[in-house]
């Protein structure tokens, strides 16, 4: 039987319509608004959520790793059980192309399993408890026996992503990994995507009652108006925040939580330019490289948070290359963007590139419909790069920069100037060069992933991948929001002694 939606959010095992205000999804397809009714959740009613997070901790913090773990399995069965409603609805909402979300949707179960597999295997990958045996003959004092163990930090509170509205919403990385760790989760849904979050909603509390949960472990939290965004991270009983968005929603919120007497741990991923390093062999030994760069900033329509939007290429012998990415963009289709907010700043950004005296256009793609958003790649040199800060900054949609550099003094001072990012790739490495060797070393220090002769778009969900990176990719350098260490974000250390 399909599930019927509400437009209501879900506090502790209840839904609740909240307040008298509406809001609606959006069809990018259509470029026109749902018809399906949702509702600002109260701030009385996100108080509520917080408190039920706090009361259900006592109790989920003390469950079995095993227990936990057929936890997160019922809710990967309860999101394939959904069946294809929950990949129309979102379809419906995002326009995201029906593989994308099959695909999506498999991970989203796939990293549920991956973090109960950890807990049914007592956290062993994680390696989180270390001993040291007592020496009383120690002199001048008698060694203590000291133990580590770590703790769930309690309620964490969740932000969904706009642009994978599975693997990072509402019962995404942060949420599996929170869960995992014994916290339970407030989660603020995106308004890109309500239905699909309602729906997802609707397999965890099936989840919940299956495994005899306590009802606050988990609730979601329908709305558009920041205060509800707010009034969730001052929330007392919020102990960390999972954030996948802007800068600036993410600066707004991070004042939020300065301001509390307590400060919590914001635990953002904010943007990512994820530089293409194009060394001088490649442009001869890797002959489709213009194109699978032009094939992974196209992936998504450009909204992945790993799409390639900096290319560092050669000067010199060029000219094949950039005649590839003029063939490859001008024929590519024009496509929706997530939400109209995303094409609003994708045409405003691509205006400012245009118009900025350092870039011309190398190609861009027919533009079908209005409200779609054709590719479009532009180029610099080196020095233009350095010089003008407008080109440091992340283009979220099907948009690149080609930077020339002419000697790897230039490349290195490039890179020198990039922020941090995510990912960045290679092309063309050589093991056993000093200069390559260089480069690696020097754009270790500027990503959280650096990836050899291979497209930076696509997270693998496993023991040892890292998603994150200096500031700005993320807000913790140290920690990542993917694989099974996402887990110690939410935990804490406590040495027991005796």
């Amino acid at each position: 039987m399909p599930h019927t939606l509400t437009g209501f959010s879900y506090i502790a095992g209840q839904w609740h319509q909240g307040s008298d205000t509406r809001f609606y999804g959006f069809s990018p397809a259509q470029n026109e608004p749902l018809n399906q009714a949702y509702y600002d959740i109260t701030l009385d009613l996100v108080d509520a959520a917080c408190s039920a997070a706090q009361q259900a901790f006592v109790a989920y913090r003390q469950t079995s790793m095993q227990a936990r773990s057929e936890f997160l399995h019922a809710i990967a069965d309860e999101i394939d059980a959904l069946g294809e409603q929950l990949l129309d609805t979102t379809h419906q909402e995002t326009n995201l192309p029906m593989a994308r979300l099959q695909g999506e949707k498999g991970r989203t179960m796939n990293q549920l399993r991956a973090f109960a597999d950890a807990l049914a295997h007592d956290l062993a990958p994680l390696n989180l408890h270390c001993e040291d045996a007592a020496d009383p003959a120690r002199q001048p004092l008698p060694k203590p026996h000291t133990q580590l163990k770590h703790l769930p930090v309690g309620p964490v509170a969740v932000f969904g992503a706009s642009n994978f509205p599975y693997a990072f919403s509402t019962l995404g990385g942060d949420t599996a990994a929170a869960l995992a760790a014994g916290c339970p989760v407030v989660m603020k849904s995106h308004r890109a995507h309500p239905g699909t979050s309602e729906l997802m909603t609707q397999a965890i509390d099936k989840a919940i009652m299956r495994c005899n949960m306590p009802a606050g472990v988990f609730s979601m939290l329908q709305g558009v108006n920041y205060d509800i965004a707010h009034r969730l991270v001052a929330a007392q009983q919020i102990k960390a925040v999972g954030f996948t968005g802007s800068m600036g929603v993410a600066k707004a919120l991070m004042t939020t939580i300065q301001s509390r007497e307590e400060v919590i741990p914001f635990y953002g991923e904010l943007g990512s330019i994820n530089p293409q390093v194009v060394l001088p062999n490649a442009l001869q030994s890797k002959p489709q490289l213009a194109q699978q760069l032009c094939a992974s900033m196209l992936m998504g329509n450009g909204q992945f948070c790993t799409s390639p939007g900096l290319w560092l290429i050669p000067h010199d012998g060029a000219d094949e290359f950039l005649h590839q990415v003029q063939q490859s963009i001008s024929a590519a289709p024009s496509d929706t963007l997530l939400t109209p907010g995303i094409l609003r700043s994708f045409v405003q950004a691509i205006d400012s590139l245009t118009q900025c005296t350092a870039t011309n256009l190398v190609a861009k793609g027919e533009k079908s419909r209005d409200f779609h958003a054709n590719a479009h790649v532009f180029s610099c040199d080196a020095q233009q790069f350095l010089d003008t800060p407008l080109l440091h900054e992340e283009v979220f949609g099907p948009s690149a920069l080609i930077v020339r550099y002419r000697d790897m003094t230039q490349l290195l001072s490039i890179i020198n100037a990039l922020e941090g990012q995510l990912t960045a790739s290679i092309h063309g490495f050589n093991e056993q060069s000093d200069i390559d060797q260089s480069v690696f070393e020097v754009l270790s220090y500027k990503v959280g992933r650096l990836i050899k002769e291979q497209m930076p778009t696509g997270v693998e969900v496993c023991q040892s991948m890292n998603h994150g990176g200096p500031f700005p990719s993320s807000t913790d350098v140290r920690s990542t929001s993917v694989g099974i260490e996402a887990m110690r974000r939410f935990m804490r250390p406590l040495c027991v002694q005796s």
